[in-house]
């Protein structure tokens, strides 16, 4: 594949945001398919995608890697498995806002885990950042909470956490000097998600219309922006790539209101408008430090 400049990343990585984003207004239009079935259609034509797309791209020694793979690549496997299917029960579960905002909070509790976990140190911007973001989820859910079903919460929750020990474990284990490639771990997250959800989708009840639906979230809304953030991942910094990415937020949100009438209450909005900016400040913040150190060396 060509390489990619930064420009063309950048706006490739807005394209990945807007594919990840359709995942709430197409739930919404599901006729049958409920819960664990979503889920288990999903990552079964996620699956599908993958195993056609990462032979394409990396030949089929993709599959012999995968046998050779250290137990980091199939630890993130399993965490991408349980953000699959958190993250499809909870948008089944609690308004699409609320999930997208939850998820935000990712990059500020991979800080913590990376912290607690393997020692890394957390600059004083990302504790206020991670201040800002917890007063914007408490405004978010405290006016909401006799509203919103509490398992839709824990659920939502479970995102953010698998994210944080994910993103962790392959620190860790580049550190230790075995690089993990994500892509061939997502793929293994997919097919963990098909043989655990199978048992509990049964029995199947999904329309054909749903199963269109479901195989468009299966390809386009992760198989596909999956590798493209990859890839966008080998010439965009972190801060980026963070940066970029909540705007699956906001896509989402305003996707969910314009395409299934989901109107985000005044408590979501203002919540997450303090989720969101605590998180670009960080961003920010971070990105101009890292330039500081850089011109100074």
């Amino acid at each position: 594949m060509p390489k990619l400049t930064h420009s063309r990343a950048v706006f490739l990585m807005v394209v990945v945001a807007l594919m990840w984003s359709i995942a709430g207004v197409v739930t919404r239009h599901l006729e049958h398919a409920r819960s664990f079935e979503v889920t288990f259609w999903r990552s079964l034509f996620t699956l599908l995608s993958l195993l056609l797309i990462l032979p394409a791209l990396q030949g089929r020694a993709v599959f012999a890697t995968l046998r050779q793979s250290g137990r980091a690549l199939w630890i993130s496997g399993l965490c991408w498995s349980v953000m699959f299917t958190a993250f499809m029960v909870a948008i089944l579960l609690m308004p699409v806002a609320n999930v997208l905002v939850t998820m935000a909070v990712g990059p500020l509790l991979t800080a913590l885990f990376a912290r607690v976990l393997i020692g890394h140190r957390i600059a004083p911007r990302t504790w206020v950042a991670i201040v800002l973001a917890g007063v914007g989820i408490a405004r978010m859910y405290g006016s909401q909470m006799a509203g919103l079903p509490l398992a839709g919460t824990l659920v939502a929750l479970c995102v953010p956490v698998a994210a944080a020990i994910n993103w962790t474990v392959v620190q860790h284990a580049q550190r230790h000097g075995q690089a993990v490639d994500l892509v061939p771990a997502v793929l293994v997250g997919a097919a963990i998600s098909v043989l655990a959800m199978l048992p509990l989708a049964l029995p199947l009840r999904a329309s054909l219309h749903d199963l269109g639906l479901l195989a468009l979230l299966g390809v386009v809304q992760l198989a596909i922006p999956c590798v493209l953030a990859v890839r966008c991942g080998r010439v965009l910094k972190a801060p980026e790539m963070a940066l970029l990415g909540l705007l699956e937020v906001i896509f989402g949100i305003l996707l969910a209101w314009l395409g299934a009438g989901e109107e985000p209450g005044m408590a979501v909005l203002t919540g997450g408008a303090l989720v969101i900016g605590a998180l670009v400040l960080n961003e920010i913040l971070g990105w101009r430090e890292q330039k500081w150190q850089s011109r100074s060396l």
